[in-house]
């Protein structure tokens, strides 16, 4: 009997002795079935172009401040907001009864002042044949001319007060000083409006100027570090593009003109200005975006900024490594980038492969995963470890 137990128990033995590695192989199994499938990309060296952004605030090349000459009530605006207008063009009428007025009264004030000319003239004739006569003393003649010289003075005046007259008068039709689009009309008809009334803003948006501002770190860059002035600095900056507040890249490139030589105290950064065409008529005064500088680094490593994670402002990314397993590795980035991608200066090396789905939500230190999105080149690289 304690023969047959034993036998037992050695059978007993021997079978679980089977089942334990095949439990353990489809437990391998199905860990690698549940390990969730992520995208990698595989890091290369290769020359990279950045955009460096930097917020901006649009103007027209040419805004005119739409100013009266004159005081009165608006009787007329002859344009709309939005309006593209050209040079002369009437924007805006005001009331001309008075000034009118004033044109009739001094006409009439150069006509009376034409007469005394007239007769001061023919006094001063007739004194000249008296006094080559001798029959009116000298003195007498000298005064009918300073008579008629007064008369010409009085005359030249009043001439001048009609071409003021006149010149008022002209200043109740507010025409536009150059062609361009008019901006926003505050005032309505039978306003009184004055020469310190900002009537509207006249934009010549033929060409756009986009100011921005840029520090002293980036000044002294692009000087290379002062060896160049910011005139050879800006004639070799290459073409910018815009970000509009869309998102969208503006279809035109701009270029450059200028960058202040004085850096603004209270921000120790410079201005900047940079010109961008606009035929079409999209950008208005006012508008905002990004201006984007492209910056050209040579065998760069360069690797989504969502394939990042920062603890302490210290960045990290997930390599993947034997088994498809990944673990987390620190990375140093360079200071420029385009808000979509960094270039890694140290942590990395060519041929890794970086997880660059789900850092920072559902990946985590030590976990397996399935590979996915990756070229046939990179292939070999992300699942050759797993068949170890």
């Amino acid at each position: 009997m304690k023969f047959k137990q034993t036998q037992v128990l050695a059978v007993m033995l021997a079978t679980g002795s089977l089942l334990l590695p095949s439990c353990k192989g489809n437990a391998e199994q199905g860990q690698r079935a549940q390990a969730p499938e992520l995208a990698v990309m595989t890091v290369a060296e290769q020359d990279q172009v950045l955009n460096t952004g930097y917020p901006t605030s649009l103007e027209g090349e040419n805004d005119v401040e739409i100013r009266p000459q004159v005081s009165g009530f608006l009787t007329k605006v002859n344009v709309e907001e939005g309006q593209a207008v050209k040079k002369g063009q009437v924007l805006f009428t005001i009331d001309q009864v008075q000034l009118q007025a004033a044109v009739e009264q001094a006409q009439a004030a150069v006509a009376v002042a034409q007469a005394n000319v007239n007769t001061s003239q023919t006094n001063a004739n007739n004194n000249k044949i008296l006094l080559d006569k001798n029959i009116i003393s000298a003195s007498a003649y000298q005064t009918s001319v300073d008579a008629l010289n007064a008369a010409k003075a009085q005359l030249q005046q009043a001439q001048a007060g009609l071409t003021s007259a006149r010149k008022n008068l002209s200043y109740t039709t507010v025409t536009a000083p150059v062609a361009g689009v008019v901006g926003t009309i505050p005032f309505k008809e039978g306003t009184l409006v004055s020469p310190s009334t900002l009537l509207t803003i006249l934009s010549n948006n033929g060409d756009m100027q986009a100011n921005f501002s840029m520090n002293e770190k980036a000044i002294l860059a692009i000087t290379d570090g002062g060896t160049r002035t910011l005139r050879q600095a800006v004639d070799s900056f290459p073409e910018v593009e815009l970000r509009l507040a869309t998102g969208n890249i503006y279809p035109y490139k701009g270029k450059i003109v200028s960058i202040s030589g004085v850096l603004d105290q209270a921000t120790g950064s410079a201005n900047v200005k940079a010109i961008f065409p606009n035929p079409d008529g999209m950008l208005h005064s006012g508008n905002t975006g990004e201006v984007l500088i492209p910056n050209i680094h040579n065998a760069a490593m360069t690797i989504p900024q969502k394939a990042t994670y920062e603890v302490q402002d210290i960045k990290f990314c997930f390599v993947v490594g034997d088994s498809a397993k990944v673990h987390s590795t620190p990375i140093t980035v360079a200071a420029e980038n385009d808000g979509a991608n960094y270039i890694v200066t140290s942590g990395l090396k060519p041929g890794d492969v970086v997880v660059t789905e789900g850092v920072g939500i559902s990946v985590r230190d030590g976990m397996v995963i399935s590979p996915k999105n990756v070229s046939d080149k990179q292939q070999p690289a992300a699942e050759a470890p797993a068949k170890k």
